[in-house]
């Protein structure tokens, strides 16, 4: 399972993984709530998190309740390109909670902790061609 964590006073993001003794830490926990960030390697910090994606790609919407899928017939938001006006279809969405299936979770840092965000969002090193 994988964290994306943003800054709101920088707008960087950037990206750990989570091991897989950790994850029981977040399992259960709902779009809009605020987690610890010591399972993800951010001692110190509270993330709130404000999305998810399962496996197979699928976003998450706060509307569904639990870890289920469904297919609500949407006409904006998550997980849905507008093309016209009134232009509604149903498309494939999972719910608000975070499960085995969760591939992604996407978070942004309410409380900062003792590391530096330097150390957090280090550009990566090139790869220089030999």
């Amino acid at each position: 399972m994988k964290i994306v964590f943003s800054d709101k006073k920088t707008g960087k993001t950037a990206q750990s993984e989570i091991p897989k003794d950790s994850e029981a830490a977040y399992l259960g926990k709902k779009i809009g709530e605020v987690v610890d960030g010591t399972a993800a390697g951010l001692p110190g910090f509270k993330l709130k998190v404000t999305g998810l994606s399962d496996n197979a790609g699928s976003p998450s919407r706060r509307e569904i309740e639990g870890t289920r899928k469904a297919r609500p017939l949407l006409s904006y938001g998550v997980g849905m390109k507008v093309r016209e006006k009134g232009h509604r279809s149903r498309r494939l969405v999972r719910g608000n909670t975070i499960s085995t299936d969760t591939a992604q979770i996407n978070t942004v840092i309410e409380e900062y902790g003792a590391m530096g965000t330097e150390e957090l969002f280090k550009p990566k090193a090139k790869a220089e061609a030999a």
